[in-house]
């Protein structure tokens, strides 16, 4: 199970149950790292600098920004293998720091990492010996 949670909202006991990622390239200004409770911040999953920029949350470039975020994230499976691993396990929460809430990266990763978990597993290919 994937779920989202914005860094400013108020946690209750239950938001911190399994495994959480921050998933922003930047840390939310006027937060301690103690705050958080992370178990980790791949900051290569999120949007690239250049992307990030020019979507600066205009919602009008909402499906360009899926779009683009989509092949940055197939060009970079390492950066977010983790996350999908740790999802397989378990519980997994994606922070973020965006005020719109429907309309950011992690929105787009939790649906990109949700259409992985229906595939099977990835196994490494065997080798076979002539």
């Amino acid at each position: 199970m994937i779920r989202l949670q914005r860094v400013y909202d108020e946690h209750g006991p239950d938001s911190r149950a399994g495994t959480r990622f921050l998933v922003d390239r930047l840390w939310p200004r006027g937060l301690k790292k103690a705050d958080l409770h992370l178990d980790g911040w791949p900051r290569e999953v999120g949007p690239s600098t250049e992307l990030r920029r020019w979507f600066a949350h205009d919602v009008e470039r909402w499906d360009e920004f899926r779009r683009r975020y989509t092949r940055e994230l197939d060009a970079h499976h390492d950066a977010w293998e983790p996350l999908l691993e740790a999802a397989r396990q378990g519980r997994v929460t994606l922070l973020f720091g965006a005020r719109d809430t429907e309309h950011n990266n992690a929105v787009v990763l939790k649906d990109y990492l949700e259409a992985r978990l229906k595939r099977p597993a990835r196994t490494k290919p065997r080798r076979t010996v002539h």
